[in-house]
């Protein structure tokens, strides 16, 4: 069973290409024309081994906003097609993950009621250019559309890129363990029979 998906998702703020395999090897092509983004995309593969391409055109001349968001949404509505009925997945991923002083917990579901729980407060409003109040705009146009609940906690940090570096590490970490295969779970893992 192939655990792949492509997703074009064009407006007039975007163009937005993802490919996502959920049983990659952590390979990443990125160039979503926001480096910093480029950078967390990255770490969701390398940390959830899952296959990466995204590619984006935005209205960077306004800000980031448009293109982060859009990108986790085109990201959700891949995952959302690779998982697909998520029968024999573990269903729930966790980690926590720590980079120098920053440390962050990530915890998620493959509910399949998109919810987003985040706390933490960032050191700084910018790492570089990238504004960081776009984290949670990424994760929410993520869990909108891939109909998962998530919960995201920067328990401590004083660097900013550390703080929001835990977060993807970890989102990509939690994401490898919840939709991992266990031989040992017959059908979907929920009482009610369906994710």
């Amino acid at each position: 069973m192939a655990r792949k998906a492509q997703v074009t998702r064009n407006t007039q703020e975007t163009q937005i290409s993802v490919k996502l395999d959920l049983d990659g090897s952590g390979q990443a092509n990125l160039a979503s024309g926001v480096p910093f983004l480029d950078h967390m995309l990255d770490q969701i593969a390398r940390h959830g081994l899952v296959d990466l391409e995204v590619k984006a055109k935005g209205d960077l001349h306004i800000d980031a906003h448009h293109t982060v968001e859009d990108i986790g949404i085109a990201l959700g509505q891949a995952f959302a097609k690779a998982v697909g009925d998520k029968k024999g997945v573990r269903r729930y991923g966790h980690a926590y993950v720590p980079l120098d002083e920053a440390l962050s917990r990530v915890v998620l579901d493959l509910s399949g009621r998109p919810g987003l729980e985040m706390s933490g407060k960032f050191t700084r409003a910018r790492v570089g250019d990238f504004d960081v109040d776009l984290v949670r705009e990424f994760f929410q146009g993520f869990v909108n559309h891939a109909a998962v609940t998530l919960h995201l906690d920067n328990l401590k940090g004083v660097n900013a890129h550390h703080q929001v570096e835990t977060l993807f590490k970890g989102f990509g970490r939690a994401l490898r363990m919840a939709v991992e295969l266990d031989p040992r779970v017959k059908g979907v893992p929920s009482t009610k029979g369906k994710l």
